[in-house]
Order: structure tokens, then C-alpha cells, then sequence
């Protein structure tokens, strides 16, 4: 495997990291994916500066979320910026626990800034941006 290969698989397991946390509603979990300083536009434009702000909201709505859906986040492209920073942009998808897809929550088409730091990978600066019906 070379460097870029594992560089994109470890940053593979950090989009499945916020997949699981999101399924299982992990608040934590998902929030320790974030530098301290992180910034995350959510889906419908709220702005949070840091880590504090992303799990303030967070906690207030994850738990519960997921009642009867299954998220999916599929990374499907990967561009370094720098050896220690990549843009990841993400299709993010919802199921039922049986499988099918849930059409009415939406396609979401997360853009993920991450940046390597002590060895490990974390999200910068994110924008989730819900897919537009026409297209």
C-alpha cells in the first residue's frame, strides 16, 4: 500500500467513524472526531465555531435521530490539498434498518476539511449540504 493509499484509508475509517457515531447516536464519539477549533455548517446553515458548539448542538439533536433510520456515508473522492490536509467530500444516504432507502429524508453530499495532526486525522472545517431535488 502506498502513503496515499493508507492516508486514504485511514481517512476512510474517520467518515466511517462519523457513520457509526451518527447510527448509534454517539454524541462523544462523534464530537472527538472534531479539532478543537473545528468549524461545521449543518445541513440547514447553522454555523458552529469549535468543538464546544458542535456537541452543544449535537446533544441536542442527535439522541433520537436515528429512530428507525440507518445512515450511510460513502466517501467518493479524495483531494489532498497538502500531505496533511484533504478535502473529502462525502454522499451521505439514509435507510431503514431493512435496507430500503428512505426517500424523504434526502441525499446529503457532506464536504469534510481534514487535517492530520499527532498522526491521526480529524475534521476542520465541514459543510453539509443536503442534495437538491432537481439535481
Amino acid at each position: 500500500m502506498t502513503g496515499t493509499e493508507s492516508e486514504m484509508a485511514a481517512i476512510a475509517q474517520v467518515v466511517a467513524a462519523v457513520e457509526h457515531a451518527q447510527r448509534h447516536e454517539l454524541v462523544g464519539d462523534f464530537v472527538s472526531l472534531f479539532r478543537e477549533d473545528a468549524v461545521w455548517t449543518t445541513a440547514r446553515g447553522k454555523l458552529l465555531i469549535g468543538r464546544d458548539a458542535i456537541a452543544a448542538f449535537t446533544q441536542q439533536v442527535l439522541p433520537g435521530a436515528m429512530n428507525g433510520l440507518v445512515p450511510s456515508y460513502e466517501v467518493v473522492h479524495v483531494a489532498f490539498i497538502r500531505p496533511d490536509v484533504a478535502a473529502v467530500k462525502v454522499r451521505q444516504r439514509y435507510f431503514t434498518p431493512a435496507g430500503e432507502p428512505v426517500s424523504e429524508q434526502g441525499e446529503g453530499t457532506p464536504m469534510y476539511v481534514m487535517s492530520k495532526e499527532n498522526g491521526r486525522w480529524r475534521l476542520a472545517a465541514c459543510q453539509n449540504t443536503a442534495v437538491a431535488a432537481d439535481g
